[in-house]
């Protein structure tokens, strides 16, 4: 780690802000404050994160919201004093790190799946229920190869169907 990069790391504890930890995809409120004249309040921003890029310092994040049908996109400086607060609001489920191409959907289709947290661990636990074994009425159960469906009479219930277009 180079000098510049230890002042950076230095600066960013010094400032000690407790921020979640969000990535693109998550939907998250910026709470920013604003002086209007002699007035200063704080303004809540919605969106859902598009890109983030993390310099040390110089880190930003871009959240994107739409707006009385207009989409509206607003750069924020992680670390400026400018922002009050962020707030996690829902974790997306999405496979890329910077989401451009939202910008160009509308809709239904604007919209992001949200992760599912324990997934994993609900597939664990039907793994090792131990599942109810039931006695099939004879000749149903047999898997005999040789006898083969036709054998039995039965039809094939998987026929492909094709469409007369």
């Amino acid at each position: 780690m180079n000098l510049i990069q230890k002042l950076e790391q230095e600066e960013i504890k010094r400032m000690e802000r407790k921020l979640p930890e969000f990535s693109a995809g998550d939907t998250v409120i910026v709470n920013v404050s604003v002086v209007e004249g002699e007035r200063k309040r704080v303004q809540a921003y919605e969106g859902v994160v598009i890109a983030k890029k993390n310099r040390g310092i110089n880190s930003s994040f871009t959240v994107r919201k739409v707006s009385s049908g207009e989409g509206v996109e607003r750069t924020f400086q992680t670390y400026s004093p400018m922002i009050a607060s962020i707030e996690l609001k829902r974790k997306g489920d999405v496979r890329r790190a910077k989401l451009y191409y939202m910008r160009k959907l509308s809709g239904k289709g604007a919209r992001i799946r949200e992760k599912v947290e324990g997934h994993e661990q609900d597939a664990e636990q039907q793994q090792s229920a131990p599942s109810p074994s039931v006695p099939l009425p004879a000749g149903e159960g047999s898997r005999d190869p040789s006898l083969g469906a036709a054998s039995k009479g039965v039809k094939s219930a998987h026929k492909s169907r094709r469409r007369s277009s």
